[in-house]
């Protein structure tokens, strides 16, 4: 499957926004947009105009970039929140932040969703007692993420919990830290996403 590899901080200077792709390093100095708050490429310090459909555009390509997601599985993740009840773009969001590596980022287990997705495919943690490694999981009120014994090592994983707090728990979610676990308390609401997203302006590009 195709997927970026390039630099992470290339993704938020070309977004103008901060997408929290490297983990702690998105806290300091060191990142990226901080240090060089324009576009990338020979025309980045250059003067555009973006156009509504660009506008559009960017604001998806935003959101695909934050939750990791390519072009085809964010389309699937689209249609589906549009049949479901409600407003789409808010679906559309729930849905984004119910895949379970996104949920184990949220409980604060890893320190950005990359390496949340990659240790979800290494089969460190269970849902509801039984293995999983299928970052792409949708979990559902009531459901509890917990960390292997095994895995209650891992020296990344521990840091992430150290700094937990910082970042905070969405109210959807609880954690007990001592027992490295997770439980999802309810399905999450447009409050509890912080991000600045517009998501109205991805349904308008999908709805031409």
């Amino acid at each position: 499957m195709a997927r970026y590899t390039g630099p992470s901080c290339r993704l938020c200077r070309r977004e103008n926004t901060e997408l929290f792709l490297k983990g702690d390093r998105c806290y300091t100095d060191k990142c990226g947009i901080k240090r060089r708050n324009y576009p990338p490429g020979q025309h980045g310090q250059g003067r555009s105009k973006t156009s509504d459909y660009g506008v559009q555009l960017r604001e998806k390509q935003k959101v695909r970039r934050i939750y990791g997601i390519l072009e085809k599985q964010f389309r699937g993740y689209f249609e589906s929140a549009d049949r479901m009840k409600g407003v789409t773009g808010e679906n559309l969001l729930s849905l984004l932040e119910r895949r379970l590596d996104n949920t184990i980022y949220r409980l604060g287990f890893a320190s950005s969703r990359t390496e949340s997705r990659q240790l979800v495919r290494h089969g460190h943690f269970t849902l509801n007692g039984r293995k999983v490694n299928i970052p792409s999981i949708q979990v559902k009120s009531g459901d509890v993420i917990q960390l292997r014994e095994k895995s209650k090592k891992i020296v990344s994983i521990n840091d992430a919990l150290e700094a937990v707090v910082r970042r905070g728990t969405p109210q959807w979610l609880e954690l007990d830290k001592d027992a490295a676990k997770g439980v999802i308390k309810g399905l999450p609401v447009r409050e509890d996403i912080t991000t600045p997203i517009q998501e109205q302006l991805i349904v308008e590009l999908y709805s031409k």
